[in-house]
């Protein structure tokens, strides 16, 4: 995993951001249009928007450094190690529909990637295992990321995310030989301990999705 290089390509999109705001008249610009059921601070909506895209933005590299360690510690290497080479190859090396996309505007593409592939095989692993492989919640995150690039685009991300989980996982979950065993290291205290420090990142930056709103 190349840690280094996914930081620097987050360092060079906020020296882009600096010097050109290319992010901020984004957000400004989706503000109006926004789900009313996204609910962000009444006086700083707009900060609110852009820590949360530089949040979503930044766990990507630590999630994966995380999950490397986790992966070791619970003997599950084989299982997520792939997962985290696609989210990364999609930072470094994303799909060519998202050129000509630069700095924290293109990043935030390649996050939401990254971080729907995470969504879409803890599904899987929900349905075939009983558990997901990666604890994270980060479905109301992913449901903000996706109002904030805008359909139909967003879509589109979500059809190569799923091209891209079909490809890692295809039927193997249903083929494991013994899923309880799957099931006792995605349990074990040492997995579930190292993935406490994970909370749902939406809420950190004050963004909530109000889902009784009609």
């Amino acid at each position: 995993m190349n840690i280094a290089a996914l930081r620097q390509s987050i360092r060079r999109a906020h020296q882009h951001e600096a010097l050109h705001c290319t992010l901020a008249r984004r957000l400004e610009s989706r503000l109006p249009s926004l789900h009313r059921a996204i609910g962000l601070p009444p006086h700083d909506g707009l900060d609110s928007l852009s820590r949360f895209v530089a949040g979503y933005i930044d766990q990507v590299p630590e999630l994966i450094e995380a999950a490397q360690a986790v992966a070791r510690e619970a003997e599950i290497e084989a299982q997520i190690k792939p997962v985290m080479k696609v989210a990364e190859h999609f930072f470094l090396s994303p799909p060519t529909m998202l050129e000509g996309q630069e700095g924290l505007v293109g990043l935030l593409d390649e996050a939401y990637l990254a971080h729907r592939l995470i969504e879409e095989i803890n599904d899987r692993y929900i349905v075939f295992v009983g558990q997901p492989l990666i604890p994270l919640d980060t479905t109301v995150a992913n449901l903000v990321a996706h109002q904030l690039i805008g359909e139909p685009f967003a879509n589109k991300l979500d059809e190569a995310v799923l091209l891209a989980v079909n490809g890692l996982l295809g039927n193997t979950l249903m083929e494991q030989v013994s899923l309880q065993a799957y099931r006792d290291r995605l349990l074990n205290p040492l997995t579930l301990n190292a993935w406490r420090r994970w909370p749902c990142l939406s809420r950190q930056f004050g963004v909530e999705l109000r889902l009784s709103v009609a």
